[in-house]
């Protein structure tokens, strides 16, 4: 197994990990701040970077049922959302490939 390397992202306002600031993603990347994750308010994002994801599996969630897998910080291992792989209601198709932070996980990097 060879060396894996961060990415480090560049911008106005970068979210990254609360445990070891690792970047994650820009604010530009950002779709939505009307979610819900497990602990709180959560984000929508289009593209996060310096993630592992679990594997997938069914969850019941308010909107409907979806398949996700979870997303944890590829450094410290810390976990901070997760990945929308499918979403089985129509109206919910928007979400497929997007992933979810939490707030209370996130600090601003710079």
């Amino acid at each position: 197994m060879g060396m894996s390397y961060r990415r480090y992202l560049s911008g106005e306002r970068i979210y990254g990990c609360s445990t070891c600031k690792t970047h994650l993603a820009t604010i530009h990347s950002m779709i939505s701040r009307a979610f819900n994750g497990q602990h709180g308010r959560a984000y929508l994002f289009d593209t996060v970077v310096n993630i592992l994801e679990g594997e997938a599996n069914d969850r019941p969630m308010t909107t409907g049922n979806h398949t996700v897998r979870d997303i944890f910080c590829c450094k410290c291992g810390t976990t901070l959302g997760w990945k929308y792989e499918k979403a089985y209601e129509p109206s919910q198709k928007y979400k497929e490939g997007k992933y979810i932070l939490e707030r209370n996980l996130l600090v601003d990097v710079q």
